[in-house]
């Protein structure tokens, strides 16, 4: 940032609402780290253990931040272990919180779902994001990326929103669509990506922040 105030958006999000696009672009304009679910998750089926953790360092070849911290926790008590719980989920969601935290300690950035917000809370600079947009609206967004058959957009849209509900929940005992848990809830079936990152950018410089 021009005023080297710290910055840490996070970035919960119904399936559909713009999340991920939104997300990228506020890192691109604003020169942010961008870290969204591809790049941390963790798969928990034991076939895919390994493959997920070169996802995590190789798909993103670029990210030499990224990189080195996996890299330099695979021996530290922060990692998972070797022993039979190495692909349970909360082994792993263990380790890719440590990793959301190391990287928002090294630089400014946006994290995409996770529940970075929980992780991360009390951190300087966060600012917790909650997307959302009416059903129409999504559905014509995931019917354009032809996700699924268009029988199925639905249907696979509240699977979606359920999933990320019931993880939020368990790893934080918390409502994934409290307004409590975030600073900004926005409507993007209403402002539009653009729109949106235009609100998000307007709210910072209430905050105090050079853009």
């Amino acid at each position: 940032m021009k005023d080297g105030k710290k910055l840490i958006i996070t970035i919960g999000r119904q399936f559909g609402s713009g999340g991920s696009e939104i997300g990228r672009q506020l890192a691109t304009e604003l020169g942010l780290g961008f870290y969204d679910k591809n790049i941390l998750r963790m798969d928990s089926d034991e076939s895919g253990i390994k493959e997920s953790f070169y996802y995590m360092t190789d798909e993103k070849a670029g990210n030499k931040l990224l990189y080195k911290i996996i890299k330099g926790m695979t021996p530290e008590i922060g990692s998972p272990s070797l022993g039979s719980d190495l692909v349970s989920a909360d082994n792993l969601f263990r380790f890719q919180s440590e990793v959301i935290r190391k990287l928002a300690a090294e630089e400014d950035c946006v994290f995409i779902g996770r529940c970075a917000d929980y992780v991360l809370e009390g951190t300087e600079g966060l600012v917790r994001m909650f997307l959302y947009g009416d059903m129409d609206y999504r559905v014509r967004r995931i019917t354009e990326k032809e996700y699924f058959d268009q029988k199925d957009v639905k249907k696979n849209i509240k699977r979606n929103d359920r999933e990320r509900r019931d993880y939020y929940r368990y790893y934080t005992g918390q409502d994934w669509q409290d307004m409590e848990n975030y600073d900004v809830m926005l409507n993007t079936a209403v402002l539009g990506t653009e729109g949106t990152v235009r609100a998000v950018k307007a709210y910072l410089k209430i905050r105090g922040y050079e853009l």
